[in-house]
Order: C-alpha cells, then structure tokens, then sequence
C-alpha cells in the first residue's frame, strides 16, 4: 500500500465513473441502492473492511456523496513467456467522489494469490504499483500501475525472500485498459455491476530485486516484452457502498 493513498487527476480530462457511467444514470452519487435483490443469489463475497476512512477522504470531501467500490477481477494473463488464467480473483478496493466539482479518487488495498507459472516452480502474485486511476471516458475503462511479485512453490536458495519483482515503483507495469463487455447491472441490492477489460498494449519490464538470478529469471519468464506481445484479460465484478450508508469504515 501506497503512503500517499490520495489519486489526483488532471483536470484536463472529463471523467465519468468506471462503475457508475450511462447504465447507471439516476443514481445519485451517495444515495443508497435500489431495493430489490435481482442477480444477488451467487454473488461473491465482497468485502468493505479496506474502504479507506472517512478522515482519509481529501479535505473538502462530503463523505454523504462520496462511495466506497470492490473490485473483483480474474480474466488470464499473456506476459512474455508467461500465459496463465488468474482463477483466484484480484481484490481491489477505492473511494471515490467529488470535491469542489472535481472527481477524485483514494486508493485503498489490492490484493490477490500467487499465480503459478506452468513448467516452472515460479509464482507471480499481482500488487498495487502506486497508481490507479478507475474513471473512465471514451477511449478507456480505466488504469493503473501493477508489479508481480516473484515467489516460488518450492523455494530456491537465491530467490530472495522479498523485493523480486517483474515491475517496480519506478517502471511497474502500466495497464490501460478498454471495455470488451459492456457494463451491466446484476444486482440492484446490493449494488453490483459487471464488465470486460483488456489492455493488449501494455509493455513488461524485465525482473527488480532478484539479485544474480535476474538474468535467468528474464530467460524463463520472457522478459523484458515489448508492447503488443502482451495481454491482460479481465472480468470483472465492483460491489458499490455509499459512504452514507450504514457500513462503511469510519
């Protein structure tokens, strides 16, 4: 987690809400969701214990219009040599909401399980890079900044124990991400939309922090990968609480 938890964004672009948007015009930003329980039976668990607390919302912020989104997402991962399904769902929690007119985000948690790299005794295990940005226009759904973390199921005596990673804080990977399924609403109570996110552009960096086994690491996981060799297929779920609601984190 980022110490600086706060997204700004330029205000030279005009945002809408990644999970709010056309198909959810009506919904007042901050009001609670629709009564009913349509598509609720076989949702996931989600869970609202990261939403960031109201005193971490930017100064000016109204915590009655402001939100708190869980974002679930598995999909399947082509980076280099690496070509995997992420069947275990990435977890990725945030706040977002205006002040003085201006949407604004804060990030609160990621997290996810180690994804096994087939033929090998490698795991990469997705985490927040530093940046996010979950509005959307025209062009894209959203963005951020993600690093894998290197593991091993069987441990290898010059892996170090922490710090190896394909990405780093400075040069993570860096998804941009355009909709392959339209957002749809699943359930109104509680508040659940859904959609499909892709980026097929974006470029791997070559491996951080591994010490002398960087350059074999690099060979068996294909890296660095050039952008346009790579894919990040997602599916994804956001579960949406006002901060008015009862519930959220204070």
């Amino acid at each position: 987690m980022t110490p600086n938890r706060v997204t700004f964004h330029r205000t030279v672009r005009r945002f809408a809400s990644a999970a709010a948007g056309v198909l959810l015009a009506g919904l007042v930003l901050g009001a609670a969701p629709a009564q009913g329980a349509e598509g609720a039976a076989g949702l996931p668990e989600f869970d609202f214990s990261a939403c960031p607390a109201v005193d971490e919302l930017p100064a000016g912020a109204d915590p009655g219009t402001w939100r708190c989104e869980v974002m679930h997402a598995t999909g399947h991962l082509r980076m280099g040599a690496v070509d995997e399904p992420l069947t275990e769902p990435m977890r990725i929690t945030f706040a977002e909401g205006r002040v003085d007119g201006e949407f604004r985000q804060v990030f609160g948690e990621m997290t996810a399980a180690p994804i096994r790299v087939a033929g090998t005794p490698l795991t990469l295990t997705p985490r927040y890079g530093g940046y996010s940005d979950f509005l959307s226009d025209d062009t894209r759904r959203g963005e951020f900044d993600i690093e894998f973390a290197i593991g091993s199921a069987h441990r290898l005596p010059a892996l170090p124990s922490s710090g190896c990673s394909v990405g780093s804080d400075e040069d993570a990977v860096h998804l941009v991400l355009k909709d392959t399924d339209p957002t749809r609403v699943i359930s109104k109570d509680p508040l659940v939309v859904a959609f499909g996110a892709q980026d097929a552009e974006f470029a791997a960096p070559g491996t951080s922090g591994c010490g002398p086994l960087s350059r074999a690491l690099d060979r068996v996981l294909g890296l660095p990968s050039a952008a346009g060799a790579n894919v990040f297929d997602m599916d994804v779920t956001v579960a949406i609480r006002p901060y008015a609601q009862t519930g959220p984190v204070e």
